[in-house]
């Protein structure tokens, strides 16, 4: 007769400590006597065995310390050093041998493992993880540590609050500290100016590979996320075997909440947020849809996108999307245990088209609020980042309700450059840059963005480091207390020192992209940009307004709105301040100027990227209309023999033919993990 096993409470883990086990049962009381006295006779032999190895504790101190000898510091984990498990796009498992220099497939890459948390490791001397260079070897090198100032170690109460917002397809001339009076952001315009403007950043040309690229650290073409984006009806996702910046932030302590659109693959329930490293999730899994019925068309395809964790969330129909973000944002921060250090991935979907039946949604309130632009699709538009804003504002405010704002870290990005013109039904503008979302031009690529906390040493400034979207991941790791040396091989750069401390940067070279499916590639090498081949045959490769500037008809720039705004008195009573003339110089100072041109030294003729590759100074011409091709050969082939050479370690786009399992309307007219269908059917998830 087999007996029932004894169950037992789980273990109980401490905050910091090993796993202790609960007391099974109380204290027999008869026994309490018997044991004292075994007590007194065990603390009379202990007393002895003092007496006796007293010489030889002496001897002992007299010997030279280990640690003295020699010094171990913690492991950098290289995704090359051994053989491993390798996730394929249907979940199949493969052993794949891969090496530092020769990057695997993404769908049979090496799992990442997390660095070590131990104080051994926090307190060795940090800095970037992996920096681009100008030669293929520099790719997976870790650089040399520059000397400076280096903030102590934090402690966990210390750790700072991260609250990242991800703007959706917003162009560099759509916010007010970028020079246009067009649209008023004033909560983007009083962080901005009291934080830093990061002028010198750049993201992908298109939403997935950006979103792909900020949680591994890594350019998409080394996680096969290079082409175009993730439709819904493909079975793949992220591949499995990379850690996410969730992933890494939780090890460090962090409470991680994601609210917003994903956009990283959902065919089966272990690439979708909460499986990654996200704790809760509110928001669409797709690239988009209505900002009232929450429905994604693609194709042939239509149904509803809004998850909440993993089920749909149909109780939300018809509410304003980004609305519903902000208050599940404020709804986060409201909750939350301040004691313990948030990561909030705030993704708005605004101001992305929703489909084409309604391709840009807004309050009609909102609209009428921009009745002084003369074109109706960019008033849209503008009631669309109106919103956004807005929800920047009541974001802050929260933090500053729970009383952490003044530990928080905010950083505020852009995804990709704005569709500008009608592309995908949008009315963004990127003036004066060239080029559009999709395109390698710097309208495409150069993203509007922001960095604010009261920990930055020098805020109130326009930072010109040079910056990838790939560089979060070890800047915020840095900023959470971590050891970017820690963290295994990747393209992003911890420059938490360089932009707090207005430091040199340690990036020198930023791939845009390469995409060898449309046959187009950008590096920027120091001051120097090669683009070659164009997306949709060029047509998209001019410059595009509206300018918003010196137009009689616009109101004039508001600095009131900005100061008085909710951030802006949210950032002063933590002691950030703003004044007028700070402001005015701030906003001159962002303001991108083309330079001086003639019409026989412009671009448009000579460059023709879908012949040869074209050569940029965007140093003295981040308008892209001189070609230097002919005058610099010598620089051009340079330039682009980096580029072959960082080609080399691409691995193939991970794109898959859609699968029709995916459609909506086998799944109750929703979006789902189709890959799980037959687990989720027996489970009733629909």
């Amino acid at each position: 007769m087999r007996c029932a096993p004894v169950m037992r409470r789980p273990a109980r883990r401490q905050a910091h400590g090993p796993v202790v086990e609960p007391i099974a049962a109380a204290m027999d009381h008869a026994q309490l006597p018997r044991r004292a006295a075994g007590r007194a006779g065990r603390a009379l032999r202990v007393a002895a065995l003092v007496v006796l190895a007293a010489p030889l504790l002496l001897l002992c101190a007299a010997l030279p310390r280990a640690d003295a000898l020699s010094t171990v510091s913690a492991p950098v984990v290289s995704p090359g050093s051994t053989t491993s498990p390798s996730s394929s796009a249907n979940g199949s498992t493969t052993a794949t041998p891969s090496t530092a220099s020769t990057p695997t497939a993404a769908t049979a890459a090496t799992p990442t493992t997390l660095p070590p948390t131990s104080s051994s490791a926090e307190s060795s001397s940090s800095g970037a993880s992996s920096s681009p260079g100008a030669s293929p070897a520099d790719t997976n090198k870790v650089p040399e540590q520059r000397a400076g100032p280096r903030p102590r170690p934090s402690s966990a109460r210390e750790r700072p609050h991260i609250v990242f917002i991800l703007a959706d397809d917003l162009g560099w001339n759509d916010v007010g500290f970028h020079g246009s009076n067009q649209i008023p952001t004033p909560n983007l315009d009083a962080l901005a100016y009291s934080g830093l403007i990061l002028n010198n950043y750049y993201v992908t040309p298109i939403c997935t590979p950006t979103r792909a690229a900020l949680m591994t650290g890594k350019y998409p073409i080394h996680t096969g996320m290079q082409h175009t984006v993730l439709f819904g009806a493909e079975p793949r996702g992220l591949p499995l075997s990379e850690v996410l910046l969730p992933q890494y932030l939780h090890a460090r302590g962090y409470d991680c909440r994601i609210v917003g659109k994903w956009h990283l693959g959902h065919y089966r329930r272990e690439y979708t947020p909460t499986h990654r490293g996200f704790r809760s999730h509110l928001g669409p899994w797709t690239g988009h849809h209505d900002y009232f019925d929450h429905t994604a068309v693609e194709k042939t395809y239509w149904g509803l996108d809004m998850r909440r964790d993993m089920r749909p969330a149909w109780d939300l129909h018809g509410r304003y999307s980004t609305d519903a973000f902000t208050e599940e944002a404020e709804r986060v921060i409201g909750a939350h245990n301040a004691s313990t250090p948030l990561f909030l991935y705030l993704a708005h979907v605004a101001p992305h088209s929703g489909n084409p039946y309604n391709p840009l949604p807004a309050h009609d309130k909102d609209v009428a609020k921009h009745d002084i632009i003369p074109d109706y699709n960019r008033r849209r538009y503008a009631a669309m980042v109106h919103r956004v804003d807005e929800s920047v504002g009541r974001v802050v405010e929260a933090l500053r309700k729970k009383n952490m704002l003044r530990n928080a870290v905010i950083v505020f990005s852009t995804d990709n450059g704005g569709p500008a013109e009608g592309f995908n039904l949008n009315a963004a503008s990127n003036w004066p840059l060239r080029g559009v979302k999709h395109t390698l031009w710097e309208g495409g690529v150069r993203g509007a963005a922001l960095l604010w906390s009261p920990l930055l040493a020098r805020p109130a400034r326009v930072a010109r480091q040079l910056m990838h979207v790939t560089d979060w991941l070890p800047t915020l790791y840095r900023a959470a207390g971590g050891d970017p040396s820690a963290l295994p091989t990747m393209d992003g750069v911890d420059l938490w020192d360089a932009l707090s401390f207005d430091l040199d940067s340690n990036r020198t070279s930023v791939l845009h992209n390469i995409d060898d499916v449309y046959g187009v590639a950008a590096i920027t090498v120091n001051q120097w940009k090669v683009v070659t081949g164009a997306t949709y045959n060029g047509t998209w490769d001019s410059w595009y307004g509206p300018s918003g500037r010196d137009d009689p008809v616009l109101r004039p720039y508001d600095v009131s709105s900005v100061i008085g705004s909710p951030t802006g008195k949210a950032a002063a009573s933590v002691g950030v301040h703003l004044t007028p003339d700070q402001v005015w110089s701030l906003r001159e100072l962002a303001e991108v100027k083309c330079g001086a041109d003639s019409d026989g030294d412009r671009a448009g003729p000579s460059c023709k990227p879908l012949l040869a590759p074209c050569l940029f100074n965007v140093a003295t011409d981040p308008c892209e209309r001189r070609n230097l091709a002919g005058r610099f050969p010598a620089v051009l082939q340079h330039v682009k023999q980096i580029l072959h050479d960082i080609n080399a370690t691409a691995v193939p786009p991970g794109n898959l033919p859609w699968d029709p399992k995916a459609d909506p309307q086998l799944w109750d007219h929703t979006w789902t993990n189709f890959g799980d269908y037959e687990e989720n059917a027996r489970a009733g998830l629909f």
